[in-house]
């Protein structure tokens, strides 16, 4: 008569790696909606993360690369022809949890001038007034660092990140620059910040991009406080 096999211990399953939880969240994006001012967003509850920067910083790029997408957010072979702000869900086994905000580029000099007031106006009431915003990623090329519009727009948020908003500024481009000149672009950054955190990104070279995965997660899903 053989024996009864022992009982098998259960072992708790294995924790994901952060950074392949975060890229899996990023790669449930969803197109939303698309809205030429504030009154066409949809209200909802969810929080909100803003991408903003000028039209030649690689903002399509940056979102695409995140979410692992070719042609989620659309790269316009024109820049500054993109005048809408641009929503995208997220959330795992189609639970929402997040939306995305593709903010309109802003600064390329072939643009009427009327546009260009009207997209500041637009961005500046959506930064300033969207409750549920939760975050703003602003893409920088580090090799033309800050620009007058950038420091604008930094002016504006500010209250809002000394209140807790979330905030990111993130060097572009990076495979553009030696070592040396990434480590000088991401000191100045860090103090240009402002409260916020600067990180280096290039989606030709992969760099950076499980670090900014991971952030927005964490904006997102903030790790339970310990007593």
């Amino acid at each position: 008569m053989t024996k009864p096999a022992p009982p098998q211990e259960s072992r708790p399953a294995p924790e994901k790696d952060p950074a392949t939880v975060a890229m899996g969240w990023l790669h449930t994006a969803k197109f939303l909606t698309t809205a030429p001012t504030l009154e066409f967003l949809p209200p909802h509850d969810y929080p909100e993360i803003a991408f903003v920067g000028r039209s030649n910083a690689g903002k399509s790029t940056c979102i695409n690369t995140l979410t692992q997408q070719k042609r989620l957010a659309f790269a316009s072979k024109t820049p500054g022809r993109t005048q809408s702000i641009n929503l995208f869900t997220l959330g795992k086994q189609g639970v929402t949890d997040a939306v995305l905000a593709d903010l309109p580029g802003y600064g390329y000099a072939a643009v009427p001038k009327q546009d260009k007031l009207r997209w500041q106006q637009v961005m500046a009431n959506y930064l300033v007034s969207r409750e549920n915003l939760r975050g703003v990623v602003l893409l920088v090329d580090p090799r033309h660092g800050l620009t007058e519009l950038d420091d604008i727009l930094l002016e504006v948020i500010r209250p809002r990140v000394e209140q807790g908003l979330k905030f990111l500024l993130l060097l572009t481009k990076a495979d553009k620059l030696n070592r040396s000149e990434q480590t000088k672009a991401l000191s100045i950054a860090r103090l240009q910040a402002g409260g916020g955190e600067a990180k280096l990104f290039s989606a030709l070279k992969k760099q950076g991009v499980e670090d900014a995965a991971m952030l927005l997660w964490q904006w997102i899903h903030p790790a339970p406080e310990t007593a």
